[in-house]
Formats: structure tokens, C-alpha cells, sequence
């Protein structure tokens, strides 16, 4: 069964009272009219940096709230490297040294605390309306979608057998919204988005 507190990582809430908040009501409001294609839109009259800032910490709670629910599946053993498929290997840099080849689980780990680390940064990601986000923000939010690209990718070639008995109705829904955003805002490369392009193209057909 599905479990929306069954995390890897604490949830990321917006406080009350700040645009973030605002701004996540009424993305909800819109995505439960079941349109994602056009709920990733950004609202007229709103800033890009406010539009993006938001929906990076949802998805992140999202993919967090996904992976946590077959975080116990995805173990050293069962999945020694940080992959998607055969064809596709993900390396965790380390500055100037040779990259780490990590199993999964320790790779999730320092990717999921790498982006809360950005979160945290109120020089990256400011928490009271007025203060300026950085000039590079959409850059930043950029790097954060690339890795959480990986886990998704990660989590339907190692684990969707897993996630089909838990919820593949949730993966599927949640993918397909981070797939149209990043789309939208031209957040993620096309080659960077390779390994799960057929599995999008299946999700998106209702759509067309």
C-alpha cells in the first residue's frame, strides 16, 4: 500500500504566509483538474524564479515520498551500482578526483542531501517574499532536476515491479508531471532524459 509519510528524507513543507505557500495552493487547485500538461504552466502575473522555486521542493517531496516507499528494496546487494538499465551508469562526482561509483542507496542518500543542502540555502532559495533569488537560480534548479532525473530512472528499470505492488498509478502520475515541467522550462536535456524517453511517450499518449 502506497504510503504518502513513508519517506527516505523529512518532507520539505512551505511556511504559511510566503509566496511558496501561495503558490502551492494553487498548483494544487489545478492539478486536481488531472491536466499536468497544462498545470506545469506558470501563472500570469507570477515570477519564473517563484514558479520554479515551488515546484522543485514539490517534486522533491514527491520523488522522496516514492523512493521511500521502496527504499527497503533497493539495497547495497540488490543494486551495487547507481544505474538505469545496462546502458545507462550514474557516477557521483568528486571535484578533480575520479568520480565514485556508488551502490543505489548510497548514491539516493548524498543526492537527496546534496538538494536539501540547496534548499536550506537561503542565498539559493530565499524564504520571505522580496529577498532576490540568485541570478543563476534557474541554472541551480537545472543541476537539482538532472539528479532527481536519476532516481526516477533508477526506480522504474531496478524497482518498478516493487512500485507496481505498491502504487504504480502514483510513479506514473508524478513522472509524467516532473517530465512536462522540465520540459516546459527547458530544465533537462534531451539526451539527459534518454533512458525513460519511451516510458514518457506511453505515459503521455492520453494526453495527446
Amino acid at each position: 500500500m502506497f504510503n504518502r509519510k513513508k519517506t527516505l528524507r523529512k518532507v520539505k513543507k512551505h511556511d504559511p504566509g510566503t509566496k511558496r505557500y501561495e503558490l502551492h495552493k494553487q498548483a494544487k487547485a489545478t492539478l486536481g483538474l488531472g491536466n499536468a500538461k497544462e498545470a506545469v504552466k506558470k501563472p500570469e502575473g507570477e515570477t519564473l524564479d517563484d514558479w520554479l522555486a515551488m515546484n522543485t521542493i514539490e517534486i522533491y517531496n514527491q520523488l522522496n515520498i516514492l523512493y521511500g516507499n521502496i527504499c527497503e528494496h533497493c539495497t547495497v546487494t540488490s543494486c551495487p551500482h547507481m544505474n538505469a538499465g545496462p546502458k545507462y551508469q550514474y557516477l557521483w562526482p568528486q571535484g578533480k578526483s575520479k568520480p565514485l561509483d556508488l551502490p543505489a542507496p548510497q548514491y539516493i542518500d548524498r543526492l537527496m542531501e546534496w538538494i536539501e543542502d540547496q534548499f536550506d540555502d537561503v542565498s539559493i532559495f530565499p524564504p520571505n517574499v522580496g529577498q532576490p533569488y540568485p541570478k543563476d537560480f534557474p541554472k541551480i534548479v537545472s543541476q537539482i532536476f538532472r539528479k532527481m532525473f536519476r532516481v526516477y530512472a533508477h526506480i522504474y528499470y531496478s524497482h518498478f515491479g516493487e512500485m507496481v505492488v505498491v502504487s504504480e498509478a502514483h510513479l506514473n502520475s508524478a513522472f509524467k508531471f516532473f517530465h512536462y515541467f522540465v520540459q516546459e522550462f527547458n530544465l533537462v536535456s534531451k539526451a539527459d532524459l534518454m533512458p525513460l524517453e519511451e516510458t514518457f511517450e506511453r505515459l503521455s499518449l492520453a494526453d495527446k
